[in-house]
């Protein structure tokens, strides 16, 4: 079965990685920085080598984003970022092949074990089972 994991984070997340520290987000120095990028390559080489991911991705920080709705007429209209009541947002994902979903689970216990400041924020990992279009669930 195919699976997406998410894992979430703020624009303050994203400001405190370039080194801005707010409340709840603390600044990551290099060394933080470089500890999580191992930690996720890590985890990347290993589902790699086992043939369950298929993709993983980050996302660039929610300033950079841009959101499509409808107005009152039914017309679209474009504006930057998200909407402006969402605070966090998806940061990053993997698309998994596991055999199951406990075993998709034990990877997402993984994610959380990635390393941050001291205070920072601990989002969980969500996961979602991807329909094959037969409308299994």
């Amino acid at each position: 079965m195919k699976y997406l994991v998410m894992i979430q984070a703020s624009q303050a997340d994203y400001d405190a990685m370039g080194g801005k520290a707010s409340e709840g987000s603390p600044a990551w120095g290099e060394k933080d920085l470089q500890a999580m990028y191992a930690f996720m390559g890590k985890i990347n080489n290993d589902l790699a080598e086992t043939g369950e991911l298929i993709d993983a991705q980050g996302l660039a920080e929610p300033a950079q984003a841009r959101t499509v709705r409808l107005d009152g007429q039914g017309r679209p209209v474009a504006s930057d970022g998200p909407f402006g009541e969402t605070k966090e947002l998806l940061c990053g994902f993997w698309v998994l092949e596991c055999a199951s979903l406990e075993r998709v689970t034990e990877i997402a216990e993984r994610i959380l074990q990635c390393p941050s400041p001291e205070g920072t924020v601990e989002y969980p990992v969500v996961i979602r089972q991807i329909m094959d279009g037969g409308g299994d669930v």
